[in-house]
């Protein structure tokens, strides 16, 4: 697993490279096209998730700049965050919903970005096995054909559960599956267990599968992030339609922050093919739901990426220096658009020694 990451990280390093240096511009004419990019399972039709999904079913964004004759292209792709990574760096796109793996790794390659605004916090993770297994736990994976999405959101986060049941990549056996290949390989039995996210959840209440464990209800350093990144090229050149699409983001994570309007929020994430409103109220329902909706850009948002930046590191997945984190994050868009709209004390900044909570197993709720 450990170098297939690295070959991914070395592709990404070389798209860097060949990509077009660009000097420090001047606010330009608008373009006619913004560009939104993102893993294809994100973007599919009726498809809506996060805060960002909310704002593009609603038409809000859309709306935003409709009224200047720009228009918002959402662009899925196939390869995951890998793709969405490359595409940044040839400036096929200029904004893109990434995780933090991914995202570090191409800003220590040299890949021009900055992250604006979160889009997921406190990610969950589930684990997942036939009905009739004897796997009751992760330990209990060692030696297993264990299915997950290679370099993507979930990748690390595997990581860091195995590690924090004693286990280490090499403990199992590695299938790499996108999430809908994962489930069937389950179903199937070509897998032994799979982890995902609330995708498992309906295998459960099908019948496929048992839940055995969850991050949820367990210390945050077990959960996941990704964010808003945007190329420093288009900040540059366009500060003014990021702050406009910022704001977009700010009013509608009050909008969901709102108890009137959480079954509508839920509604409308629970639109695609798998994901029911009941699994995004189950996930929720460990935390408080502003600290799952909250845009800030928090202290433990920071630490999170701190620590990831640190653990890819000691993979020897960082393909140059190591980015300074807090210099790598740019405020200036989300505080501007909390101030306009006078929402600064509405969400409380989770800190970064936030106390951790006791990991624990969700049991089979077939």
């Amino acid at each position: 697993m450990i170098s297939l990451l690295k070959r991914l990280s070395m592709s990404l390093v070389a798209t860097v490279v060949v990509a077009t240096f660009w000097p420090a511009c001047a606010v330009s004419a608008a373009p006619l096209i913004i560009r939104y990019g993102a893993p294809d399972w994100t973007l599919r039709d009726k498809v809506y998730w996060g805060v960002p999904g909310v704002a593009r079913y609603k038409g809000w964004l859309q709306e935003e700049f409709a009224k200047d004759g720009i228009q918002l292209e959402f662009i899925g792709f196939k390869g995951g965050a890998p793709a969405v990574g490359q595409a940044l760096a040839n400036k096929q796109i200029d904004l893109a919903g990434q995780g933090d793996l991914l995202s570090i790794i191409g800003r220590s390659a040299g890949l021009k970005t900055r992250i604006i605004f979160p889009l997921d916090k406190l990610v969950n993770a589930n684990l997942a096995v036939p009905l009739k297994s004897t796997i009751a736990s992760v330990k209990d994976l060692r030696g297993k054909r264990v299915a997950y999405n290679k370099g993507n959101q979930i990748h690390l986060q595997v990581l860091r559960i195995l590690a924090a049941n004693g286990l280490a990549e090499k403990d199992i056996r590695s299938v790499y599956l996108d999430p809908s290949s994962a489930a069937t390989a389950l179903a199937t039995g070509d897998v032994d267990a799979v982890f995902g996210s609330l995708e498992l959840l309906p295998l459960r209440d099908s019948g496929v599968a048992r839940i055995v464990y969850s991050t949820r209800g367990g210390p945050a350093g077990l959960t996941s992030y990704n964010a808003l990144v945007v190329r420093e090229e288009f900040l540059a050149q366009h500060p003014d339609l990021a702050q406009r699409f910022v704001n977009v983001l700010v009013r509608t994570a009050h909008w969901v922050s709102q108890p009137e309007h959480r079954d509508e929020a839920v509604k409308i994430w629970g639109m695609g093919p798998v994901r029911a409103s009941t699994y995004f109220v189950e996930d929720f329902s460990d935390r408080p739901w502003a600290d799952r909706i909250s845009p800030l850009l928090d202290p433990l948002l920071i630490r999170h990426y701190k620590e990831t930046q640190i653990q890819i590191g000691k993979l020897g997945l960082l393909r140059g220096p190591a980015t300074d984190i807090e210099q790598w994050i740019e405020p200036r868009f989300l505080r501007q658009a909390l101030r306009a709209q006078e929402l600064e004390d509405y969400w409380q900044p989770l800190p970064a020694g936030q106390a951790a909570q006791k990991e624990k197993l969700t049991p089979d709720r077939r």
